[in-house]
């Protein structure tokens, strides 16, 4: 069971999370924008094959800034496969998630995930709006049609494994953050991250 001093900083972390989520997306929207004005949109199999290039030099990144180029090349590379309709609708979403607004987020991912079904990012910030309305089930459920459709979605496995901790499932929550670890070992904070999910899973199984 979690402890009752653990909750406010799991409720930090969640903010944290919503907030960072909306921006770190907004970002690879501008970035994907200016490729699009400056250069050729990538055909999706080439698209593909410069992706499974990037994860390829994410697990092999020596550092936390060779990482960080990387990962915000990635997602620029998701935030490409979205239209410019459900684009618009994202990046309106985006904004209401970061002012806190989850009901009008929720409507605007919903529109998104309607146009686009098969964009995971769009899935993937729908969960971040279930969660700033208190329905990490329903967030979960969102999770897990993105790792469907993009199994190598770190950060998916990363908000899965804070909805796991919370629920009181430190195994789960170690098994999903070690994944998302597996895909991007230098995610910044990840060793001291799993190390205490080590603990706690190794002390509910006791």
């Amino acid at each position: 069971m979690p402890r009752m001093g653990d909750r406010p900083m799991r409720r930090r972390l969640l903010s944290a999370l919503l907030s960072g989520t909306a921006l770190v997306w907004s970002r690879a929207q501008t970035q994907a924008q200016t490729q699009a004005q400056t250069q050729a949109p990538a055909r999706p199999d080439a698209r593909k094959a410069e992706l499974d290039r990037a994860f390829d030099a994410l697990r092999t990144a020596p550092n936390e800034v060779g990482a960080a180029l990387v990962e915000a090349r990635i997602r620029a590379l998701w935030a490409q496969g979205a239209s410019p309709a459900a684009a618009l609708l994202l990046r309106r979403g985006a904004r209401n998630l970061e002012a806190r607004l989850s009901g009008e987020a929720l409507e605007d991912f919903d529109a998104a995930i309607t146009l686009a079904p098969e964009f995971a990012d769009a899935w993937f910030l729908r969960a971040q709006a279930y969660l700033g309305a208190g329905d990490p089930a329903a967030a979960a459920r969102d999770l897990q049609e993105v790792l469907r459709l993009e199994p190598r979605h770190w950060p998916a496995l990363v908000t899965l494994s804070t909805i796991q901790d919370q629920a009181g499932d430190a195994r789960g929550a170690l098994r999903s953050l070690s994944a998302a670890l597996g895909i991007n070992p230098q995610m910044p904070g990840g060793a001291a991250r799993l190390r205490e999910q080590r603990r706690k899973a190794e002390g509910e199984a006791t």
